[in-house]
């Protein structure tokens, strides 16, 4: 993982996680089908619907999807977290300002290591009324036969922990993509956050999220996510199915 300073430290991003309620028909401009645009916390009374004409460029990544796929960002020479701190170390304020970032983070403890580590612990989906579905991860990252079933219609949130070891890691983020029937129906990206490490787990919670709803809705879908970081290195893939029905069971 590469840091070139502390000071490129970033926060949160808007985006979103899963299904989206607005799926392309083919009678958008095959260069604007992967464009469209999310607003956060926004909602859909009436739940989104699937159109029953799917052009045949959401099959397959754009060019420029798989150019983005590809892309890493230079960010200079890896730095561990106490050389990090030995630079600038006459600046009193930004000496000060680095320490209050990492906070209790134990210099001596992390060591020397460059490449961070980042495990997710949990992964829940939030549903007001109802229990959370807390979902297992599997060491192999692919969960055996239906992971979960989401209600047509209903408003949910994706909720995760996760633990970050050794070194700051930059620019997490979350993407989802989402299949029916082998053709593209979404895909979605969130900016998490660049993180130090520390004992305790971070929490992070995605923007809520209404399911479509309608016969072209319902059924069985396949996605993967992803979590990974500005050096494009994936900490989890997790490749899985799930139902979107009449109810949750």
């Amino acid at each position: 993982m590469s840091v070139t300073t502390i000071e490129g430290l970033v926060s949160n991003s808007e985006n979103k996680m899963g299904l989206d309620d607005n799926v392309k028909s083919n009678e958008d401009d095959n260069n604007n089908i992967n464009n469209t645009s999310r607003v956060e916390g926004s909602d859909n009374e009436e739940g989104g619907t699937l159109s029953r004409y799917m052009s045949e460029s959401s099959v397959a990544a754009t060019e420029e999807e798989e150019e983005d796929e590809d892309r890493k960002i230079e960010l200079g020479p890896q730095c561990t977290l106490k050389e990090q701190l030995e630079k600038d170390k006459d600046d009193e304020s930004l000496r000060r300002w680095k320490e209050q970032l990492l906070g209790g983070v134990d210099i001596n403890a992390v060591g020397e290591t460059l490449e961070p580590d980042v495990k997710i612990v949990s992964l829940a989906i939030k549903s007001a009324g109802r229990p959370d579905i807390v979902l297992p991860i599997p060491e192999d990252g692919n969960p055996k036969g239906l992971w979960f079933t989401l209600k047509e219609g209903s408003r949910y949130r994706l909720v995760f922990t996760f633990q970050v070891n050794h070194n700051i890691v930059s620019g997490l983020k979350y993407t989802n993509t989402v299949w029916k029937t082998g053709i593209k129906v979404d895909s979605s990206k969130e900016m998490i956050g660049t993180f130090s490490p520390q004992s305790e787990t971070y929490t992070h919670e995605m923007p809520e999220e209404t399911t479509p709803s309608g016969i072209f809705a319902r059924g069985a879908y396949t996605a993967r996510s992803k979590f990974v970081d500005d050096d494009n290195k994936s900490y989890l893939e997790i490749n899985y199915t799930f139902d979107i029905r009449k109810d949750w069971q």
